[in-house]
């Protein structure tokens, strides 16, 4: 059974960073695809960031050159290192591999 838990979240100033954590169980990560999504409250869920088994990446417009995916083989881990955080940003952050994880919330405000 896949399981994957988000850590990371919390309350940043705005221009600041936050990196948030996905670690999986029941699977190897490097066997698949693996997201990023965010949901602000009142809108849709949308794809943040996405990389392949490959490796490849793929941004949404409105992260690109701020967020970046990348993932931890040996630990079994995907990671989202968040730069420049505006309050836009604000959302309730889901990793994604088939099935989702919790979610982990993340606030930016003065």
């Amino acid at each position: 059974q896949v399981q994957l838990v988000e850590s990371g979240g919390g309350l940043v100033q705005p221009g600041g960073s936050l990196r948030l954590s996905c670690t999986v169980s029941g699977t190897r990560i490097s066997l698949f695809a693996m997201d990023w999504y965010r949901q602000a409250p009142g809108k849709e869920r949308e794809l943040v960031a996405t990389i392949s088994r490959g490796g490849s990446t793929y941004y949404a417009d409105s992260v690109k050159g701020r967020f970046t995916i990348s993932r931890d083989g040996a630990k079994n881990t995907l990671y989202l290192q968040m730069n420049s955080l505006q309050p836009e940003d604000t959302a309730v952050y889901y990793c994604h591999a088939g099935v989702w994880g919790q979610g982990t919330q993340v606030t930016v405000s003065a």
